[in-house]
């Protein structure tokens, strides 16, 4: 990764990524299995909704779960987890519009979910574990040697632009140097571009950017990440990251590793059709102001060896990209710090990146 300094002191990321090619064929995620042997199938005698308990509840998950859906533990009780398995699996498999799935297995959809089939990547040659992002559907889907290892509801930006105060912890972008919370107004626009991407940066736990807050986030273009949240709704609802349910976060983050691809559908065009677009980095907030005792950080150039995230403020945009942060998750031994009473105005800049870490300040992502 070849970064070139500016005058400004913002970074250019040089991703070194050759022209990428659409495969002459592209499979689709449902493969057919042949098999000349019977299928034995049994015969569900109810609609299974949310509270439910029994054995065709446990069979129900079984199947889920084989086939790479995560309904939780195989329990036999239809929970929340089980409920987002269903939306995933009538989403991807059924083709039902993201935002109307159903949550029930009816004793038609049983008969169907019995075939022999198998999820499959878009991209068998992709890296040996990849991850494909599917917008129109709101379906993401992790392949450990083309096999699904994790296949789960999920919900991307909203596309809706916003300003809001923000806080940011110590050792993040913004504030990689503080050891005080750093509070400011910034602006954004929600999108999750398309593309193809790769996998650069993992934090264990819990962090707070200057959208909010994650659990387990997983980086793969600038700020974005797949991250747990308490809220996944059935509409694309973050600042632009991929949120997936809060209890599986941790799992996700043990399926993925640096160097995974990550290949995103806008819907509209094939990622390798796309290229690697960065997100729209904020800006701070034109009219916000704060009269509150804020610690502000003195930023000193590291030079690193992953991509993140710095850029300008520009007064009436967002800022221009680029730059790189470190791939470890270890925070700064030395700061410098001043205590200020400040009013955050466009161009204000200290020379960082916004992050787009996706989360609002519910801890949503």
């Amino acid at each position: 990764m070849q970064q070139t300094e500016l005058a400004d002191s913002a970074f250019v990321v040089d991703t070194g990524v050759t022209a990428l090619t659409v495969p002459d064929s592209v499979p689709d995620v449902i493969g057919v299995v042949e098999t000349s042997l019977p299928v034995d199938k049994t015969v569900l005698q109810r609609n299974l909704i949310k509270g439910l308990a029994g054995d065709d509840v446990k069979q129900v998950q079984l199947r889920l779960t084989d086939l790479g859906f995560v309904p939780g533990p195989v329990d036999g009780i239809y929970g929340d987890q089980t409920v987002k398995a269903v939306w995933a699996y009538e989403k991807l498999v059924l083709k039902r519009p993201s935002n109307d799935p159903t949550g029930r297995v009816t004793p038609e959809m049983w008969d169907a979910m019995q075939e022999p089939f198998v999820i499959q990547p878009r991209r068998p040659n992709a890296t040996p574990n990849h991850t494909e992002v599917y917008l129109p559907e709101q379906v993401l889907a992790i392949f450990h040697d083309d096999k699904p290892a994790m296949i789960t509801h999920m919900s991307s930006g909203s596309n809706e632009q916003w300003c809001e105060e923000v806080t940011i912890s110590p050792g993040e972008y913004g504030n990689r140097e503080g050891t005080e919370p750093l509070v400011r107004g910034e602006c954004g626009i929600s999108n999750t571009p398309g593309g193809v991407f790769t996998v650069y940066r993992e934090v264990e736990g819990i962090r707070e950017s200057a959208l909010g807050g994650m659990w387990n986030p997983v980086y793969f273009n600038y700020g974005i990440a797949i991250h747990g949240a308490l809220n996944v709704p059935l509409q694309g609802a973050s600042h632009g990251c991929i949120r997936i349910p809060l209890n599986i976060s941790q799992t996700m983050q043990e399926l993925m590793g640096n160097g995974d691809q990550v290949f995103v559908w806008d819907g509209e065009n094939e990622p390798e059709a796309v290229g690697s677009p960065p997100p729209t980095f904020n800006w701070l907030d034109p009219d916000y102001e704060s009269t509150s005792t804020t610690t502000t950080t003195v930023v000193e150039t590291t030079t690193t060896t992953e991509p993140a995230v710095d850029a300008t403020v520009a007064s009436t945009s967002p800022a221009t990209t680029v730059a790189a942060t470190t791939t470890t998750t270890a925070v700064p031994d030395t700061t410098s710090t001043t205590t200020t009473t400040t009013t955050v105005a466009a161009g204000g800049s200290e020379g960082e990146a916004m992050d787009d870490g996706g989360a609002d300040a519910a801890w949503g992502g």
